[in-house]
C-alpha cells in the first residue's frame, strides 16, 4: 500500500469518526425524553456494533 492510499485511509476513518462525534454530541444535547424516544443510545451501540471505552478514535474494535 503506497504512503498516499495510507494518508487517505487515515483521513477518511478521522472523518468519519469526527462525523460520528459530532452526531452524538447533537443527540445528546436532545432532552432525555426525546433520546429515549429515538432509542439512544440503544439503537446506536446495537446498529453499528460500537460499545463505549473502545480504544479506538475510529469505533472500530
Amino acid at each position: 500500500m503506497s504512503i498516499i492510499a495510507s494518508i487517505g485511509r487515515i483521513a477518511a476513518e478521522f472523518s468519519a469518526a469526527r462525523a460520528r462525534h459530532h452526531t452524538e454530541r447533537t443527540i445528546r444535547s436532545l432532552p432525555v425524553e426525546l433520546q429515549k424516544d429515538i432509542g439512544w443510545p440503544d439503537a446506536f451501540n446495537l446498529q453499528n456494533g460500537l460499545r463505549r471505552g473502545s480504544d479506538s478514535w475510529t469505533g472500530k474494535h
